[in-house]
């Protein structure tokens, strides 16, 4: 069964928007530095391919320079993050975000400082502040 094509980043799709994010603007020699100094060594076809799925998902946009393109985001760090998380929700949790939050905090994986950051978090958006957008 074929899979299905995702909206949101893949996992790969993510390392390159890093790298993209991180440096404002980049070309594809750019993008395979910056993963093969996080240990995603990919030959330069590889490379190219993937930011062009990233153009046709509307992630990234382009220009040509020399003979190359360079790259730069067209979706904000934390706007991707929350598609990806309500992907998550309605994928994993049937859209109930209560869910995912008992998940998280049922597991090992929040820490005692975090909890209290999550608690401010909660606090702020109960008075109606927007941490995050």
């Amino acid at each position: 069964m074929a899979r299905r094509k995702s909206r949101t980043l893949t996992e790969v799709e993510l390392a390159f928007m890093e790298v993209v994010w991180d440096s404002g603007e980049a070309t594809s020699e750019t993008v395979q530095k910056g993963l093969r100094c996080c240990g995603r060594p990919l030959a330069d076809g590889s490379v190219r391919k993937v930011l062009g799925i990233l153009e046709a998902k509307g992630y990234l946009d382009r220009r040509p320079q020399g003979h190359g393109y360079v790259y730069w985001a067209t979706v904000p760090r934390d706007k991707a993050r929350r598609s990806m998380v309500q992907d998550l929700v309605d994928r994993a949790f049937g859209g109930s975000a209560a869910l995912m939050v008992a998940a998280l905090l049922g597991s090992d994986a929040v820490r005692r400082k975090e909890l209290d950051q999550i608690k401010r978090l909660i606090a702020g958006r109960e008075k109606g502040e927007d941490h995050e957008r």
